[in-house]
């Protein structure tokens, strides 16, 4: 059963670059477009991690992390910013609302799989 990543991320063209790279990496994947989608996707679809993005509509990734991390049920999921804010004030935020890894758009695919294969382990 391959583990399942929720990617949130509001550029179509680097969502779907993200899933066909996690895809052939052998992870399921499922996206959101938005900040709000995100966290019901979270919620409902049992990811093992998750990509976000910072800069969201509806809601912006700072708030869907703590959202996620200061609910009980929810709070084990790996989260991995991907975002192209790179500022050091950004990352303390990040810290703060206790992401487990912040990634600076832009990346290689294959930076942000080896970081999903450290929270995760291998397929």
């Amino acid at each position: 059963m391959p583990k399942k990543i929720l990617v949130a991320e509001d550029s179509a063209t680097i969502s779907e670059m993200m899933k066909q790279s996690l895809e052939e990496a052998g992870f399921s994947v499922i996206t959101a477009a938005d900040g709000q989608d995100a966290l019901e996707k979270a919620r409902t679809q049992n990811s093992d991690l998750i990509v976000l993005d910072l800069m969201l509509p509806k809601i912006d990734g700072y708030k869907v992390c703590r959202m996620l991390k200061f609910d009980e049920k929810y709070k084990n999921i790996p989260v991995v910013i991907l975002t192209a804010r790179s500022g050091d004030a950004d990352k303390k935020l990040a810290s703060e609302v206790r992401a487990d890894a912040y990634l600076v758009k832009p990346f290689e695919p294959e930076t942000l799989i080896s970081k999903i294969k450290e929270f995760l382990g291998s397929n």
